[in-house]
């Protein structure tokens, strides 16, 4: 499992893919969001902006990525 680390109170979901390098540019997380590929806490997002806290586990070609403090 990788790990993103907050900066500030949260993070928002693009920039999480790209943080953990699940993507590798901020258009490549937009399409994939976009499709349905990526979950959030076990259920399917496709907002690319959606915050994301503390706790929160995103779920992207059978990796998770969790976002701690």
């Amino acid at each position: 499992m990788k790990v993103v680390r907050l900066r500030d109170d949260f993070i928002k979901l693009g920039q999480a893919l790209k943080a953990a390098g699940a993507v590798e540019s901020g258009a490549e997380a937009k399409e994939v969001v976009l499709q349905g590929m990526v979950k959030v806490n076990g259920e399917t997002d496709t907002r690319r902006g959606r915050k994301l806290y503390a706790g929160d586990i995103i779920t992207f070609d059978g990796e998770e990525i969790k976002i701690e403090d």
